[in-house]
């Protein structure tokens, strides 16, 4: 028997239901006079985790104490998220995968056998497929659309969506979440709000996992009735979108133009970014001449092209992105500040220069307070000297007017 529980997460409701067992193979396949029959008492259980599910089977009965053979089994599953089948082997008797519950779930399973009669070839069984299609409920029209996940700066998570074309009034919508390091699904820690309701959730960066299923599902309920679930998986390091790139600089060194930048800011790591330069340059006929180049695995964050022209003028943008080796995808950051190589505001100016300008203006400083310092004492001094030679003057004077009527009396008797 075949049982799956169906989980809609507002109500915490575990149903279980009987899926329709679809033989793809009706032939016997036989090993050594032994009957290589499919796994028995095969069963698919939702714990709740929004769409992981566990299934489980027991060894055929025709191979029950059977020894000196090597018992597998292959499970292939349908990845509705992917579109794919995925296949593996296992001598275990469950296996845990993903499952989009909106639509069919398909599983296939056949037994392996490998024993010395067979000279160590491996003898399949006929395949079986179970094919659950979930009934659908909540109110027609009402599930939500244009749902999407942006990581930004790896320091928090934001999905939003858009409500279902069918909105009842005094709707309200639910979020749920379920990672592998948690026991259970929880809700949503922080509700984005807007004036028509609940139109998203922000998660903090402590609760989401890396590498690693991030199930969503997103429901409500109305007066009219719960409406639709809508689930979906992610992975959360493919969808970040790094921090604008700041402190963008261009200079002219030897007729090359080098644009020198920092980092963004956030948790993204610094060997996980790639970057996009977009340039545009003026020409001197008058037009305009663009070009984009992707920089990966830079040492440092500069990039140089030579100037052909010294009259031309060249703007440069700069964004960045998770690269390949940290994720298999992710999305552009919003475009830097544009920088001009006629800007001299813009002009790139190293720390040294900086440094000495700041020196010469206290040197500077200095020597005109020395200056000033010395005129003033200099000042003194001479002032000091007028008065002491007029002093001098004045006295000479009084004494050649005490000295004039003694010598010139005996003249005039």
């Amino acid at each position: 028997m075949l049982l799956l529980n169906k989980f809609p997460a507002w109500l915490s409701v575990f149903a279980l239901l009987l899926l329709t067992q679809e033989p793809v193979s009706t032939s016997e396949v036989t090993a050594c006079g032994l009957a290589v029959d499919p796994p028995a008492n095969i069963e698919i259980t939702d714990p709740g985790f929004l769409g992981y599910l566990s299934i489980h089977w027991t060894q055929p009965a025709s191979l029950q104490n059977l020894t000196g053979c090597t018992v597998r089994y292959q499970l292939r599953y349908y990845d509705t998220y992917e579109e794919r089948w995925r296949s593996v082997r296992t001598v275990k008797l469950t296996y845990a995968a993903q499952f989009d519950l909106e639509k069919p779930v398909k599983v296939r399973i056949l037994t392996v056998l490998k024993c010395a009669c067979t000279n160590g070839t491996e003898v399949q069984g006929e395949e079986k497929e179970w094919v659950y299609t979930p009934e659908p409920t909540g109110v027609a029209g009402s599930r939500i659309r244009d749902f999407h996940c942006v990581y930004y700066g790896k320091e928090y998570m934001e999905c939003t969506w858009e409500p279902g074309l069918v909105q009842p009034p005094n709707s309200q919508h639910y979020l749920y979440y379920w990672h592998r390091e948690m026991d259970e699904t929880k809700e949503c820690p922080e509700y984005i709000i807007l004036s028509e309701g609940r139109r998203g959730c922000r998660f903090p960066r402590e609760s989401l996992l890396e590498f690693s299923k991030f199930n969503l599902c997103v429901n409500g309920s109305s007066p009219a009735g719960s409406l639709k679930m809508a689930y979906f998986s992610i992975e959360v390091q493919n969808h970040v979108k790094p921090a604008v790139v700041s402190s963008v600089h261009v200079s002219e060194i030897d007729g090359e133009l080098k644009l020198d930048w920092s980092p963004p800011s956030g948790q993204v790591p610094e060997h996980c970014l790639e970057y996009e330069v977009e340039s545009s340059t003026s020409m001197e006929n008058g037009k305009e001449k663009q070009e984009k180049m992707v920089l990966q695995n830079l040492e440092d964050t500069s990039y140089g092209v030579p100037r052909e022209v010294e009259s031309q003028k060249t703007c440069f943008r700069i964004r960045s992105k998770v690269n390949m080796y940290c994720a298999d995808g992710g999305f552009w950051s919003d475009w830097s500040q544009t920088k001009c190589t006629e800007d001299k505001e813009t002009q790139y100016i190293p720390k040294w220069t900086y440094l000495g300008l700041v020196g010469l203006v206290v040197i500077g400083i200095a020597g005109v307070i020395i200056l000033c310092l010395s005129l003033w004492i200099l000042k003194k001094i001479c002032i000091k000297k007028i008065n002491k030679k007029n002093a001098l003057y004045t006295l000479y004077k009084e004494k050649v007017n005490e000295t004039m009527p003694t010598i010139l009396s005996p003249i005039f008797k």
